[in-house]
């Protein structure tokens, strides 16, 4: 059985990061089964923030480059589910 994988990206300075985050869904495409975006969060510390839901699917090595990628960003906070 595969394995589920869901990232959660709490994005600080959401305009800041747009276009980086952008180009690496893009280049990871064929990893992101579902990709959904929760924006003007109510939560005073985190400002002009963010939240993306990643579930992951297909090559596992390729999923694990995505999430590096995305952990090489600064102002972005990753944690991670795997069922």
């Amino acid at each position: 059985m595969e394995q589920l994988i869901i990232l959660g990206l709490m994005v600080q300075e959401k305009e800041k990061h747009a276009l980086k985050l952008q180009n690496i869904f893009s280049k990871y495409g064929c990893c992101i089964k579902t990709r959904l975006g929760l924006n003007e969060l109510d939560i005073p510390e985190t400002g002009s923030a963010g939240l993306i839901l990643l579930e992951l699917m297909g090559d596992r090595e390729e999923c694990l480059r995505l999430e590096n990628e995305i952990l090489a960003l600064e102002g972005i906070k990753v944690r991670k589910m795997t069922f």
